[in-house]
């Protein structure tokens, strides 16, 4: 589980940035500032929660593979596809309706780092 969600993590940072620059050198150029916030908004929380991805391996690593862990991970990488996905997609095409998706990613935002909780609070005294 470590292995895969530091690839994982590292694969979202990477994108995080990359989209980042993209908005900063390219898109900036193209969109109005409200679109640029929504895109800004879409890097920033991008970039937060592949962190957490990181963290979550790192924890996998140190507290043994659980499934609380897991799910925490496959959460925040659903909510960084469906939050972060559709800001970008919403900022650069302007089509309204994919702001209902993004609530439904910052459920799972929340729910991952609830996962990522209950799992510290399953360990032993002794952990």
């Amino acid at each position: 589980m470590q292995r895969r969600w530091i690839i994982v993590g590292s694969i979202m940072m990477l994108l995080a940035v990359a989209i980042g620059a993209f908005g900063a050198h390219i898109v900036k150029a193209r969109i109005d500032a409200d679109a640029l916030a929504v895109y800004e908004t879409g890097v920033k929380y991008h970039m937060i929660h592949a962190v957490g991805l990181l963290i979550i391996a790192l924890a996998a690593g140190q507290w043994g593979a659980s499934n609380r862990l897991r799910w925490a991970a496959r959460l925040l990488f659903t909510g960084i596809i469906l939050f972060s996905g559709s800001l970008y997609v919403l900022s650069l095409t302007g089509i309204r309706v994919l702001g209902a998706i993004t609530p439904l990613g910052g459920v799972c935002f929340i729910a991952g780092w609830v996962c990522l909780a209950w799992a510290a609070m399953g360990l032993k005294k002794e952990d």
